[in-house]
């Protein structure tokens, strides 16, 4: 309960429509920018919403994601935490965490996603010809949005294509407050486990060219203190940065793009403005989902008050990204904006290792839709659009388009 006696609200909070921000976000960050509030799990926490406190306390190494301290809130009523919680199948933390970083970014390089690009121009062009192909309406989601990026992450892992819906069901109770029952969750998660640790086993044998084949050769970095929790920890984070989110960000970011037409009316006259036009929806986007968590493990100053140790705290990335004291006219999507600060893949030294990928693949994604389908269209009005509920991270239903 919160200090006035009245349960904290509901979080995270509904939108007006699928594409636009909750009113609560520019209230408290008028008013209250350290806010209670409930989680799923009915437990308490503090809400950031303004860009500096959320930028600060994303830049603080002191603080992570991984809620394994007693006294943590639970995210979620049940145990999917595949992003956030203990339940995920990885207490990996503090330097043990740090050394995994470390070998993350030595595997995962920018000559590894550049060496991508091109199967992922082709990878598009192939789904965008073979929706074109089923002719118009289509779901923009089922045809493109998801099936992309389940298939970068299978050239990634060195998995057979063939098994692209199980990672896609993974990656869902991976990322589920509501929507799947325990018992679904715990069945996923220890097929996910056992699949994975077949696949590792499998790459020993026989490496290839792929990220988890670089990681075992790379494993003695930890001294093999954390050898199969590194290759699970590392499969779930791109499950969920380099499937869930991209997949849902696709979908997104062509929504708010032809919701109003004289947006894809521009790019189609200027494509040197794809790759701010990617940034701008990054930041735009008012349907991301929860935000990031931080366990507060010793007072520290944030936004003009103190958040004592033992506090579990949510940074709202998509508030922040709707500061109007960190950009200018931060309610409009400006296509030329620069600089864009945003905080999207978070900040600091827990930054999302995968964000090159992603943004690789929402531009390859937009130019290939400019050129082939230019005149693209939402075949439903925006303000019909539906939210994805009970994830951890935003997303639409459906993004019905027609050209």
């Amino acid at each position: 309960m919160s200090d006035t006696g009245r349960q904290a609200p509901h979080y995270p909070f509904p939108g007006p429509g699928a594409l636009e921000p909750p009113r609560e976000w520019a209230e408290l960050r008028a008013r209250c920018p350290v806010a209670p509030i409930t989680l799923a799990s009915g437990d308490e926490a503090l809400l950031l919403t303004r860009y500096a406190d959320v930028k600060q306390l994303l830049s603080d190494p002191r603080f992570t994601h991984h809620l394994v301290a007693d006294d943590a809130a639970n995210i979620t009523s049940n145990e999917s935490g595949g992003v956030f919680g203990s339940g995920g199948g990885t207490n990996v933390k503090g330097d043990a965490h740090r050394e995994w970083r470390k070998l993350i970014g030595k595997a995962f390089t920018a000559k590894r996603v550049s060496a991508l690009r091109p199967g992922i121009e082709a990878e598009t062009e192939r789904l965008v010809a073979e929706m074109a192909g089923r002719g118009s309406p289509a779901d923009l989601t089922a045809g493109l949005g998801f099936p992309l990026p389940v298939w970068v992450i299978c050239e990634l892992l060195g998995v057979p294509e063939a098994d692209r819906d199980r990672f896609a069901y993974w990656s869902d109770t991976l990322l589920s407050l509501t929507r799947f029952t325990q018992e679904e969750i715990d069945a996923a998660q220890a097929e996910f486990a056992a699949y994975m640790r077949d696949h590792v086993t499998a790459k020993r044998a026989e490496p290839g060219d792929d990220l988890i084949s670089e990681l075992i050769s790379l494993v003695g970095a930890l001294d093999g203190r954390v050898t199969e929790e590194v290759v699970l920890m590392t499969a779930k984070g791109l499950l969920v940065a380099g499937h869930e989110t991209t997949a849902n960000m696709i979908a997104k970011m062509v929504a708010m793009l032809l919701a109003d037409r004289a947006r894809w009316e521009r790019l189609l006259a200027d494509r040197s403005l794809v790759r701010p036009a990617v940034e701008e929806c990054l930041r735009y986007d008012a349907n991301f989902g929860f935000g990031i968590p931080r366990y507060i493990s010793e007072d520290v100053e944030v936004g003009g008050g103190t958040l004592r140790a033992g506090s579990t705290v949510v940074c709202s990335l998509s508030a922040a990204n709707r500061d109007e004291e960190a950009f200018e006219h931060a309610g409009e999507m400006d296509l030329t904006r620069s600089p864009n600060p945003h905080l999207i893949f978070g900040a600091g030294p827990y930054a999302c290792l995968g964000q090159s990928l992603a943004r690789t693949e929402l531009q390859t994604v937009l130019a290939v839709l400019l050129d082939r389908l230019p005149t693209l269209e939402l075949a439903v009005p925006a303000g019909e659009l539906e939210r994805r509920e009970g994830l951890i991270v935003g997303g639409l239903r459906q993004v019905p388009v027609r050209w």
